[in-house]
């Protein structure tokens, strides 16, 4: 926990606990940990539904974490189906239902149990996808999330010593039979690797922190030379000088003005970084600044745009633009992009028009109601409308954290 500071005084963890023994060791840990700091933890036990037993596991989690000692609160997923894509659909739906419990909490901090070799399995299964360098750093140990810090204090750890706590203490824990499913591709390199404390995993486990290590000094050096020659506006479009760019620094500058999950491939994106020019890539179009000034201009490709959303309070459209959470709209009111109707904006503004056209607005049917960024139709109307340029992943978040191997 010392490699992942600041924490503040008397902190408050949330354990993601799954019953099984990596995620229990894990509390009895991090428990210890903030009572020695005068603070607290709290269990949050996920019930996926997806298997009968699923209820029974996530109660017997409760209950183990109760007899501990530890504040625990059942979370239940609504809506999961099997079918294509499950793990990842269960996977997104777990994040985004720990992350709303901790917020409830004032919980700044959510850790999970991802070991050693976990860390190795996710080395071998991006090297088997052929991803980049990037990729085979494996997991960060921490990640800041826009409302909460995800640790992985563990990814150094053997399972094994996890197992070995638990058995001194006399703690028993779950076996989830999807971990024996040679379905899963995971499963299955699991299955071939056998010792998971073998010294296999801790060989790829060491590879990935020294990748990851190479990977943090990549991306803090593509945020330094980012500051120098880009600038990246509210409105959810970049002006790059046409000096040249370092390769992550581009792509990610591109992947968050086209809000997109991952950034462009390194190959696809290195010529372009070594001598910017026009082009469009990964949804983004790169154009001369006009205007604006000497440069380039990175904006978002209109025929890209995502179909407009219903205007509720903390939508999310187009991936990249949030209504404020705090925001009243009208009911029936839809927000998407100004598109044609920026011509009646172009006296009003220096934007150029194609960065009108991709501003987000809210309508009621064919009606105009409001562009928050150009301050229409006033700025108290706008104030009640707040849209917020809010990419998933931001152009220079806090770098890649590697952990060492214990």
């Amino acid at each position: 926990m010392a490699r992942l500071v600041p924490f503040e005084s008397a902190p408050t963890l949330a354990i993601a606990v799954s019953g099984g023994a990596d995620s229990l060791a894990l509390a009895v840990l991090a428990d210890a940990w903030a009572q020695a700091r005068g603070g607290s933890v709290l269990g949050l036990v996920v019930d996926h539904g997806l298997r009968t037993a699923a209820a029974d596991e996530a109660r017997l989690a409760e209950q183990v974490l109760t007899r501990l000692g530890i504040a625990v609160h059942r979370l239940r997923l609504a809506g999961l189906t099997h079918g294509p894509a499950l793990a990842e659909r269960a996977r997104i739906a777990r994040y985004t239902a720990l992350i709303a419990a901790c917020e409830a909490a004032g919980a700044l901090h959510l850790l999970v149990g991802h070991h050693a070799a976990d860390q190795a399995e996710t080395v071998a299964l991006r090297a088997l996808r052929g991803s980049f360098s990037a990729g085979l750093a494996g997991m960060a140990a921490l990640v800041e999330l826009p409302t909460v810090r995800l640790l992985r204090p563990l990814l150094g750890v053997a399972p094994g010593t996890l197992r070995a706590l638990l058995q001194a203490k006399s703690i028993g824990w779950i076996e989830d039979p999807s971990n024996r499913d040679p379905h899963a591709l995971r499963v299955r390199l699991r299955l071939l690797a056998g010792d998971r404390d073998g010294p296999a995993v801790t060989r790829l486990a060491a590879a990935a922190a020294v990748a990851g290590a190479a990977r943090q000094a990549t991306e803090t050096q593509a945020a330094h030379r980012m500051a120098q020659a880009a600038s990246l506006r509210p409105e959810g479009f970049a002006v790059l000088t046409r000096a040249a760019i370092p390769p992550t620094a581009l792509g990610a500058l591109i992947q968050a003005i086209g809000g997109a999950p991952y950034p462009p491939a390194p190959d696809a994106v290195a010529a372009l970084a070594a001598q910017p020019a026009p082009a469009t890539l990964g949804g983004v179009r790169l154009l001369p600044a006009g205007r604006l000034g000497p440069g380039l201009l990175l904006v978002r490709e209109i025929a890209a745009m995502a179909s407009p959303v219903p205007a509720v309070a903390g939508a999310i459209w187009d991936g990249r633009y949030r209504l404020a959470r705090d925001a009243t709209p009208p009911g029936g009111a839809m927000l998407g992009t100004l598109g044609d109707e920026a011509t009646w904006f172009r006296k009003r503004s220096r934007l150029p028009s194609v960065v009108l056209r991709t501003l987000p607005a809210l309508r009621v049917g064919q009606t105009l109601l409001a562009v928050p960024h150009l301050q229409y139709p006033d700025a108290a109307t706008c104030a009640r409308m707040r849209v917020l340029f809010a990419p998933p992943h931001p152009a220079a978040a806090a770098p890649f954290h590697p952990m060492q191997v214990a």
